[in-house]
């Protein structure tokens, strides 16, 4: 089936979060997120969305950029808020590499006053069942940063099989070095997720 045809959840829910897509009016809290979030994603999310906003239109642009490919069907952000509070915690991103196999990417990171409660562990095992029971997924990738011990922790903690780890081949801005762990997830490697 085309992409385009697939038909999907907007919204996933687990014990304790709701995972959804960005739409129009989530700008305004989006721009205080990132404000907040920014010193905290420099060392392993440099190229992130949220560190190139500077003030609220754009970050109204950035989350309608982000619905308009979630519709497009190009990448699928999605924001993790806490059931309870309704506060914002996480976010996921989905990439299609391949819709042929079908392929894709995630990526996540922590709202900074909501990390170490396994928010984003819960988000993961929520998107990777979505990823195969309405997206068909064969196969499911995640790279991070050797130094990124949390985000590794997360990828094993959700079942990914760590495949590769390519050393030194990043330079970071203070001069240092760090490589690049790849995890991947096939349907047939799920016990409990």
């Amino acid at each position: 089936m085309h992409r385009l045809l697939l038909n999907f959840p907007n919204a996933l829910e687990t014990p304790r979060l709701i995972l959804r897509s960005y739409h129009a009016g989530d700008g305004s809290w989006y721009y205080a997120m990132s404000l907040k979030n920014r010193p905290h994603l420099q060392q392993f999310e440099r190229e992130n969305p949220v560190n190139t906003i500077e003030t609220k239109e754009q970050a109204e642009i950035v989350v309608r950029d982000f619905a308009a490919a979630w519709v497009g069907r190009q990448c699928f952000f999605l924001g993790a808020f806490d059931k309870a509070t309704l506060e914002f915690v996480a976010q996921v991103y989905v990439g299609p590499v391949n819709w042929g196999l079908p392929e894709f990417e995630i990526g996540y990171f922590a709202d900074f006053d909501h990390e170490g409660r396994g928010y984003v562990t819960e988000a993961i095992k929520a998107v990777v069942k979505f990823l195969f029971e309405y997206l068909g997924a064969w196969r499911i990738r995640l790279e991070c940063d050797d130094g990124n011990i949390r985000c590794a922790a997360v990828a094993r903690r959700c079942g990914f099989i760590e495949e590769a780890h390519f050393r030194q081949n990043k330079k970071n801005p203070d001069g240092s070095f760090s490589g690049t762990l790849c995890f991947g997830l096939l349907k047939g490697d799920l016990v409990d997720v």
